[in-house]
């Protein structure tokens, strides 16, 4: 049976948003932790004996002296391309396999455009934003807008200018 952590689950969604059953085939056991481990030795202690921890990125550093402390530790996945937060030289020293989730690099582009739609259009993104404060940074779980289709109504005088001029520049 292979030995997953998840660390720093502060939403307490990960084991809901993929299945956890099997890794390679073989049956699972998932572990989910929702705290912050407050230090090196804490989180040692608390990754004993797994195989595979994901990480989000950048929340729980991984140095050369945690991974010396992971003797059983073979799989690292982080959230995102990068996570300047780990040991890349300790984890190949060690044997340990360092992967990332990718991503589809749209979340700034997304997020530029809920700004633009403010309030009214978007209140969620400001009611998390608003959560996220409250819960000393712990946002809830969004949504993408890649998919969705954005009406816009009232362009008026001036927004079908704009769309006119754009016909002529391109004829």
């Amino acid at each position: 049976m292979v030995s997953i952590a998840v660390l720093d689950d502060y939403q307490n969604v990960a084991l809901t948003v993929a299945d956890w059953s099997q890794a390679a085939g073989r049956p699972t056991a998932s572990q989910v932790f929702n705290e912050h481990f407050g230090d090196l030795e804490t989180a040692a202690k608390a990754l004993q004996g797994f195989e595979v921890v994901g990480v989000m990125r950048e929340r729980t550093p991984f140095p050369r002296a945690l991974f010396d402390k992971l003797p059983d530790l073979k799989l690292l996945v982080t959230t995102g391309k990068r996570n300047a937060s780990i040991d890349l030289a300790a984890a190949k020293d060690r044997g340990v396999l360092v992967c990332n989730t990718g991503g589809a690099g749209r979340a700034t582009a997304e997020l530029a455009i809920g700004l633009m739609i403010e309030l009214g259009a978007a209140p969620r993104l400001w009611s998390s934003d608003e959560h996220a404060r409250r819960a000393a940074g712990r946002p809830r779980v969004g949504f993408d807008l890649d998919g969705k289709t954005l009406g816009l109504i009232g362009l008026g005088n001036l927004g079908s200018q704009g769309r006119a001029r754009s016909a002529r520049r391109s004829a």
